[in-house]
Protein backbone atom coordinates (compact mmCIF):
# COMPACT_ATOMS: atom_id res chain seq x y z
CA UNK A 1 0.00 0.00 0.00
CA UNK A 2 0.97 3.77 -1.03
CA UNK A 3 0.17 5.99 1.74
CA UNK A 4 -0.43 10.05 0.80
CA UNK A 5 -2.94 12.07 2.04
CA UNK A 6 -2.49 16.33 1.78
CA UNK A 7 -5.82 17.82 1.58
CA UNK A 8 -5.09 21.61 0.23
CA UNK A 9 -6.32 23.05 3.45
CA UNK A 10 -3.27 21.56 5.13
CA UNK A 11 -0.71 23.82 2.55
CA UNK A 12 -3.29 26.86 3.93
CA UNK A 13 -2.87 25.92 7.95
CA UNK A 14 1.18 25.59 7.56
CA UNK A 15 1.16 29.46 5.55
CA UNK A 16 -1.39 30.54 8.90
CA UNK A 17 1.28 29.07 11.64
CA UNK A 18 4.09 30.63 10.08
CA UNK A 19 2.26 33.36 10.64
CA UNK A 20 1.08 33.46 13.87
CA UNK A 21 4.04 32.00 15.34
CA UNK A 22 5.40 35.41 15.36
CA UNK A 23 2.57 35.47 18.36
CA UNK A 24 3.35 32.56 19.68
CA UNK A 25 5.94 31.68 23.25
CA UNK A 26 5.38 28.16 23.47
CA UNK A 27 4.61 25.28 21.21
CA UNK A 28 2.18 22.27 22.62
CA UNK A 29 3.18 19.04 20.33
CA UNK A 30 0.65 16.27 20.69
CA UNK A 31 1.62 13.03 19.69
CA UNK A 32 0.22 9.54 19.87
CA UNK A 33 1.99 8.01 22.31
CA UNK A 34 2.03 4.71 20.08
CA UNK A 35 3.51 6.02 17.86
CA UNK A 36 5.12 8.97 19.21
CA UNK A 37 7.86 9.28 16.11
CA UNK A 38 5.14 8.64 13.45
CA UNK A 39 2.95 11.22 14.59
CA UNK A 40 5.53 14.20 14.35
CA UNK A 41 5.44 16.55 11.57
CA UNK A 42 9.00 17.23 10.92
CA UNK A 43 7.99 20.68 9.61
CA UNK A 44 6.77 21.49 13.19
CA UNK A 45 10.20 21.47 14.40
CA UNK A 46 11.53 23.51 11.34
CA UNK A 47 8.56 25.79 12.36
CA UNK A 48 9.08 26.45 15.98
CA UNK A 49 12.39 25.92 16.32
CA UNK A 50 13.17 28.90 18.64
CA UNK A 51 10.33 28.45 20.60
CA UNK A 52 9.97 26.81 23.62
CA UNK A 53 8.59 23.38 23.19
CA UNK A 54 6.63 20.63 25.09
CA UNK A 55 5.13 17.44 23.96
CA UNK A 56 2.40 15.71 25.18
CA UNK A 57 2.21 11.70 24.81
CA UNK A 58 -1.22 11.48 24.20
CA UNK A 59 -3.35 8.19 24.24
CA UNK A 60 -0.95 6.93 26.50
CA UNK A 61 -3.41 4.48 27.83
CA UNK A 62 -3.44 2.72 25.15
CA UNK A 63 0.29 2.50 24.77
CA UNK A 64 2.88 -0.15 26.05
CA UNK A 65 3.62 1.24 29.55
CA UNK A 66 7.54 0.52 29.17
CA UNK A 67 8.27 2.06 25.78
CA UNK A 68 6.33 5.08 26.96
CA UNK A 69 8.77 5.68 29.53
CA UNK A 70 12.00 5.14 27.40
CA UNK A 71 10.29 7.68 24.26
CA UNK A 72 9.80 10.32 27.54
CA UNK A 73 13.16 9.79 28.30
CA UNK A 74 14.24 9.98 24.61
CA UNK A 75 12.52 13.63 23.96
CA UNK A 76 13.88 14.92 27.52
CA UNK A 77 17.20 14.38 26.06
CA UNK A 78 16.67 16.12 23.26
CA UNK A 79 15.17 19.56 25.17
CA UNK A 80 11.63 18.80 24.77
CA UNK A 81 9.32 19.18 27.89
CA UNK A 82 7.32 15.60 27.85
CA UNK A 83 4.30 15.40 30.21
CA UNK A 84 2.62 11.48 29.06
CA UNK A 85 -1.14 12.01 29.28
CA UNK A 86 -4.41 10.33 27.90
CA UNK A 87 -6.59 13.51 27.37
CA UNK A 88 -10.50 11.45 27.66
CA UNK A 89 -9.81 10.27 31.22
CA UNK A 90 -7.70 13.33 32.21
CA UNK A 91 -4.97 11.34 33.28
CA UNK A 92 -1.74 13.40 33.73
CA UNK A 93 -3.65 16.64 33.20
CA UNK A 94 -2.97 18.30 36.39
CA UNK A 95 1.18 18.71 35.82
CA UNK A 96 1.09 20.21 32.64
CA UNK A 97 0.35 23.78 33.69
CA UNK A 98 3.62 23.79 35.89
CA UNK A 99 5.07 22.00 32.80
CA UNK A 100 4.04 24.97 30.42
CA UNK A 101 5.21 27.66 33.04
CA UNK A 102 8.64 25.44 33.18
CA UNK A 103 8.97 25.47 29.93
CA UNK A 104 8.45 29.49 29.61
CA UNK A 105 10.10 30.26 32.75
CA UNK A 106 13.00 32.71 30.36
CA UNK A 107 10.25 34.43 28.95
CA UNK A 108 8.46 35.20 31.72
CA UNK A 109 11.48 36.32 33.99
CA UNK A 110 12.40 38.36 30.49
CA UNK A 111 8.83 39.93 30.51
CA UNK A 112 9.33 40.40 35.19
CA UNK A 113 12.77 42.49 34.08
CA UNK A 114 11.01 44.89 31.62
CA UNK A 115 8.47 45.46 34.17
CA UNK A 116 5.59 43.61 31.86
CA UNK A 117 3.35 41.92 34.66
CA UNK A 118 0.91 39.31 33.79
CA UNK A 119 1.29 39.02 30.45
CA UNK A 120 -0.25 34.80 29.88
CA UNK A 121 1.63 33.10 27.81
CA UNK A 122 0.68 32.31 24.72
CA UNK A 123 0.70 28.44 23.57
CA UNK A 124 0.23 27.06 20.08
CA UNK A 125 -1.05 23.80 20.12
CA UNK A 126 0.13 21.19 17.10
CA UNK A 127 -0.65 17.82 16.09
CA UNK A 128 -1.00 15.69 12.83
CA UNK A 129 -5.14 14.92 12.59
CA UNK A 130 -6.31 12.46 14.77
CA UNK A 131 -3.58 12.61 18.35
CA UNK A 132 -6.55 14.15 20.00
CA UNK A 133 -5.66 17.71 20.27
CA UNK A 134 -9.41 19.18 20.35
CA UNK A 135 -10.05 16.66 23.37
CA UNK A 136 -6.96 18.02 24.98
CA UNK A 137 -7.96 21.47 25.19
CA UNK A 138 -11.39 21.00 25.94
CA UNK A 139 -10.57 18.68 28.84
CA UNK A 140 -7.56 20.98 29.96
CA UNK A 141 -9.88 24.26 29.50
CA UNK A 142 -13.03 22.36 31.13
CA UNK A 143 -15.34 22.83 28.88
CA UNK A 144 -16.26 22.41 25.51
CA UNK A 145 -14.34 25.17 23.54
CA UNK A 146 -12.94 23.05 20.47
CA UNK A 147 -14.58 20.86 18.31
CA UNK A 148 -13.80 16.76 18.99
CA UNK A 149 -13.97 14.10 16.40
CA UNK A 150 -13.12 10.41 16.28
CA UNK A 151 -11.79 11.38 12.13
CA UNK A 152 -8.97 13.46 11.07
CA UNK A 153 -9.45 16.51 9.66
CA UNK A 154 -12.22 18.22 12.42
CA UNK A 155 -10.42 20.95 13.14
CA UNK A 156 -10.49 23.12 10.20
CA UNK A 157 -9.91 27.37 11.51
CA UNK A 158 -7.89 28.85 14.29
CA UNK A 159 -9.15 30.01 17.81
CA UNK A 160 -7.92 31.49 20.75
CA UNK A 161 -8.76 30.02 23.93
CA UNK A 162 -8.16 31.68 27.06
CA UNK A 163 -7.35 29.37 29.87
CA UNK A 164 -7.08 31.17 33.05
CA UNK A 165 -4.79 34.73 33.70
CA UNK A 166 -1.31 32.94 33.11
CA UNK A 167 -1.78 30.95 29.65
CA UNK A 168 -3.97 31.40 26.50
CA UNK A 169 -4.06 28.89 24.03
CA UNK A 170 -4.00 28.97 19.78
CA UNK A 171 -5.41 25.57 18.27
CA UNK A 172 -4.58 25.00 15.03
CA UNK A 173 -6.03 21.99 12.12
CA UNK A 174 -3.65 19.16 12.33
CA UNK A 175 -1.43 18.65 9.28
CA UNK A 176 0.76 16.21 7.58
CA UNK A 177 4.00 16.55 5.60
CA UNK A 178 3.27 16.42 1.70
CA UNK A 179 5.45 13.78 1.53
CA UNK A 180 5.81 10.48 3.61
CA UNK A 181 9.73 9.63 3.00
CA UNK A 182 9.24 6.38 4.63
CA UNK A 183 6.53 4.42 3.79
CA UNK A 184 6.38 2.49 7.62
CA UNK A 185 5.45 5.83 8.79
CA UNK A 186 2.22 6.08 6.77
CA UNK A 187 1.34 2.84 7.69
CA UNK A 188 1.77 3.21 11.46
CA UNK A 189 -0.49 6.68 10.97
CA UNK A 190 -3.30 4.17 9.40
CA UNK A 191 -3.24 1.62 11.68
CA UNK A 192 -3.94 4.81 14.22
CA UNK A 193 -6.39 6.18 11.81
CA UNK A 194 -4.80 9.96 11.43
CA UNK A 195 -5.17 8.72 7.48
CA UNK A 196 -8.92 8.32 6.19
CA UNK A 197 -9.78 5.23 6.07
CA UNK A 198 -11.60 5.49 2.89
CA UNK A 199 -8.46 5.92 0.75
CA UNK A 200 -7.26 2.69 2.35
CA UNK A 201 -7.75 -0.90 1.90
CA UNK A 202 -9.01 -2.04 5.46
CA UNK A 203 -8.61 -5.82 4.38
CA UNK A 204 -4.66 -5.26 3.79
CA UNK A 205 -4.30 -3.15 6.58
CA UNK A 206 -5.48 -5.46 9.01
CA UNK A 207 -3.31 -8.44 7.73
CA UNK A 208 -0.49 -6.10 8.34
CA UNK A 209 -1.41 -4.84 11.62
CA UNK A 210 -1.81 -8.27 12.73
CA UNK A 211 1.39 -9.52 11.10
CA UNK A 212 3.25 -7.00 13.15
CA UNK A 213 1.72 -7.82 16.50
CA UNK A 214 1.97 -11.57 16.38
CA UNK A 215 5.68 -10.88 15.71
CA UNK A 216 6.65 -7.94 18.67
CA UNK A 217 3.19 -9.01 20.86
CA UNK A 218 2.81 -12.71 20.29
CA UNK A 219 -0.22 -14.20 22.32
CA UNK A 220 -2.24 -11.04 22.36
CA UNK A 221 -4.10 -12.06 19.43
CA UNK A 222 -5.06 -15.09 20.38
CA UNK A 223 -6.23 -13.96 23.70
CA UNK A 224 -8.43 -11.54 22.61
CA UNK A 225 -10.12 -13.80 19.99
CA UNK A 226 -9.95 -17.30 21.62
CA UNK A 227 -8.49 -18.99 18.58
CA UNK A 228 -4.74 -19.88 17.28
CA UNK A 229 -2.77 -17.29 16.01
CA UNK A 230 -1.05 -18.55 12.47
CA UNK A 231 2.23 -17.84 11.03
CA UNK A 232 -0.11 -16.39 8.06
CA UNK A 233 -1.87 -13.36 8.87
CA UNK A 234 -4.73 -13.96 6.57
CA UNK A 235 -5.01 -17.77 8.48
CA UNK A 236 -5.46 -15.70 11.73
CA UNK A 237 -7.66 -13.30 10.14
CA UNK A 238 -10.04 -16.13 9.20
CA UNK A 239 -9.90 -17.80 12.62
CA UNK A 240 -10.87 -14.14 13.96
CA UNK A 241 -14.02 -14.35 11.21
CA UNK A 242 -15.19 -17.86 12.87
CA UNK A 243 -14.73 -16.95 15.82
CA UNK A 244 -16.82 -13.58 15.78
CA UNK A 245 -19.11 -15.09 12.96
CA UNK A 246 -18.19 -12.71 10.49
CA UNK A 247 -20.36 -14.53 7.89
CA UNK A 248 -21.90 -12.40 4.47
CA UNK A 249 -25.22 -13.37 2.73
CA UNK A 250 -24.20 -16.59 1.37
CA UNK A 251 -22.99 -17.78 5.08
CA UNK A 252 -19.56 -17.26 3.01
CA UNK A 253 -16.27 -16.51 5.37
CA UNK A 254 -16.88 -12.30 5.53
CA UNK A 255 -12.79 -11.69 5.96
CA UNK A 256 -13.48 -7.51 5.55
CA UNK A 257 -15.64 -7.17 8.25
CA UNK A 258 -13.21 -9.21 10.68
CA UNK A 259 -11.11 -6.95 9.01
CA UNK A 260 -12.76 -3.83 10.38
CA UNK A 261 -13.34 -5.35 13.68
CA UNK A 262 -9.48 -6.02 14.37
CA UNK A 263 -9.00 -2.52 12.80
CA UNK A 264 -11.26 -0.67 15.33
CA UNK A 265 -10.60 -3.01 18.29
CA UNK A 266 -6.56 -2.15 17.80
CA UNK A 267 -7.45 1.57 17.96
CA UNK A 268 -9.48 1.25 21.33
CA UNK A 269 -7.59 -0.46 23.55
CA UNK A 270 -9.73 -3.65 23.42
CA UNK A 271 -6.64 -6.29 22.13
CA UNK A 272 -4.57 -4.56 24.10
CA UNK A 273 -1.59 -1.70 24.82
CA UNK A 274 1.09 -1.70 22.33
CA UNK A 275 3.54 1.05 20.85
CA UNK A 276 4.63 0.48 17.15
CA UNK A 277 7.83 1.63 17.16
CA UNK A 278 11.27 2.52 19.03
CA UNK A 279 13.05 5.46 19.86
CA UNK A 280 15.51 6.32 17.68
Amino acid sequence: MQFQWYPGHMTKAKRQMQEDLKLIDLVIELVDARVPLSSRNPDIDELGKNKARLILMNKADLADEKKTELFRRYFKSLGYFVVCIDARSKSGMKVIQNEIMEACREKIERDRRRGIKNRPVRAMVVGIPNVGKSTFINTFAGKACAKTGNRPGVTKGKQWIRLNKSVELLDTPGILWPKFEDQKVGLRLAFIGSIRDEILNTDELSLELLTFLMQNYPGTVAQRYGIEEDADAAETLGAIAVARNCRSKGDEVDYSKAAAIVMDEFRSGKIGRFTLEAPE
